[in-house]
């Protein structure tokens, strides 16, 4: 019996298209991560961060850093996508800036570029959309879609909508938001 089980899936693989032909034809067909999705907007980079305008949140205990999205650089896209500039500064002064975007709908981020110290921007080698995971380290992203982007998986209506939401904290237990992007 162990015999024909074998049989039957060394012939279900011969059965299979050869590798390359399928990764191919599946990369026609699906988004390989490093391209845009389809119907994302063309990405223009934002004026780089000024301190006046950060507004802090709180990205757990876990993490002795501390994080800031730039108001002016919130962007709602049509196409599903919040775009903004997180600047993260660590206890010993260094800083990281990073203009990226939440895909709700998907739950993913992607980045970018990176500022520089010279305020400009270096586009991201690698500008792979990725599923937003909840760690215990290093969760900005999990909270910025659960709390300030993506609240009921769907996008904020308007930057104004996250600006009120990082000023004036996450409203608990209120009525949902009137209108839905979907």
């Amino acid at each position: 019996m162990r015999r024909a089980a074998v049989n039957l899936v060394l012939w279900m693989c011969c059965a299979l298209p050869a590798g390359p032909a399928f990764a191919q034809s599946r990369a026609d067909a699906e988004d390989d991560g490093d391209s845009k999705l389809r119907g994302e907007l063309e990405v223009k980079l934002p004026a780089p961060p000024k301190v006046e305008n950060l507004l802090p949140f709180e990205a757990g205990t876990a993490s002795g850093n501390r994080f800031f999205i730039d108001a002016q650089s919130i962007l709602v896209g049509d196409d599903g996508i919040v775009r903004y500039t997180l600047v993260i500064k660590s206890a010993a002064g260094a800083e990281n800036v990073s203009y990226e975007g939440i895909h709700c709908d998907r739950v993913e981020q992607k980045y970018y570029a990176f500022g520089r110290r010279d305020g400009s921007w270096a586009n991201a080698q690698s500008s792979a959309w990725k599923r937003i995971q909840y760690k215990e380290i290093n969760r900005q992203h999990g909270t910025l879609y659960s709390d300030y982007f993506c609240p009921d998986g769907s996008p904020i209506l308007s930057a104004k909508d996250a600006i009120n939401r990082f000023k004036y904290g996450v409203p608990k237990g209120g009525p949902p938001r009137s209108g839905n992007r979907r």
